[in-house]
């Protein structure tokens, strides 16, 4: 059976081949740090699902510490000229667009199919991951059809992923690490405490103020963590469950589906989600950093507004 360990290496092997490649290039700025960092988290990949818990938090405190003291280096070097990337992508023209596409349809190919599949009488893949698992799987099949669109040499692929890593940097971690960080508040009872201050400090006697302040609150605990994944589980836990549920009677699908997506609202509206907001800023080389959250403010505050609706409309029929 196809489980979350095949995500796991394959994510392991490519970050092992971004720290080789970071600890070969001697000419860029903190290539040790680079590859420490890199190589670390290749090694919770690999073999943290066999760690002892305390293991894994040492390889984490590890890459902390890297960043903290040393920081992380970007290096200069490009494998071709602008000109060349211009010629190529007008030879290729729409084609380019071809493993990029490929990977949002088969995922959700395989998430409708894969559930369900078999071989030899026992489940192809785990059915409580597929979609992660299909994701993966896509992302392997796009890179495959990649190389045979591009034909680029052997050593080009990693040594982009470094190139595009080493840009982003310590914020390509970040989304795992804020999902991890809302399990633990969830299993340490932060989410009881959200719902004894709400119920304490709000009026939620009624249906609608239950859902307002269970979005606003996705929206709002989304934008401090940085990350809906980390806010679902305490929210969820702490007043989409207890009150518009259990209370109130609401469906459970479309409240958790509703919640995050308002939790996603806070997602465009704060900078700790440096991966969506502060990063793409920086790579376009924009005056600001802040520049991406400003113009998605408005965009952000309306499907805030148009997802409470929703789910108080959908959630109570």
């Amino acid at each position: 059976m196809i489980g979350l360990e095949v995500v796991y290496l394959l994510m392991g092997l490519m970050t092992a081949g971004i720290a080789l490649e970071n600890f070969r290039d001697r000419a860029a700025p903190r290539h040790l740090a680079n590859a420490v960092f890199w190589g670390l988290y290749a090694i919770s990949f690999l073999v943290g699902t066999h760690l002892p818990d305390l293991a894994n938090g040492i390889l984490v405190l590890g890459m902390v510490l890297v960043v903290s003291v040393r920081g992380l280096g970007r290096s200069s070097t490009e494998l071709t000229t602008a000109e060349a990337r211009v010629e190529s992508a007008r030879l290729l023209g729409n084609r380019l667009f071809i493993p990029a596409l490929a990977i949002p349809l088969l995922t959700v190919l395989g998430t409708l199919t894969l559930k369900s599949a078999t071989l030899g009488g026992r489940p192809l893949v785990d059915a409580k991951q597929v979609t992660v698992i299909s994701l993966g799987l896509s992302t392997l099949v796009a890179f495959l059809l990649g190389l045979w669109l591009l034909r680029p040499p052997a050593s080009a692929p990693m040594r982009e992923a470094r190139r595009l890593m080493d840009s982003v940097g310590w914020a390509a971690v970040l989304p795992q690490m804020l999902a991890a960080l809302g399990a633990v508040f969830a299993l340490s009872g932060v989410g009881q405490v959200v719902a004894t201050l709400a119920q304490r400090w709000l009026p939620l006697g009624t249906p609608l103020s239950a859902v307002i302040a269970y979005t606003v609150g996705m929206a709002v605990f989304t934008a401090i963590m940085g990350n809906a994944f980390a806010a679902f589980p305490v929210m969820t836990a702490g007043i989409g469950l207890p009150l518009v549920v259990h209370q109130f009677g609401g469906n459970v699908v479309a409240v958790a589906a509703i919640g995050m997506l308002s939790g996603y609202c806070g997602t465009l509206m704060t900078p700790m989600a440096a991966n969506f907001n502060i990063v793409p800023a920086a790579l376009l080389e924009l005056p600001s950093e802040n520049a991406v959250i400003r113009v998605q403010i408005p965009t952000g505050v309306i499907l805030l507004v148009a997802n409470t609706a929703l789910m108080y409309f959908v959630a109570f029929r």
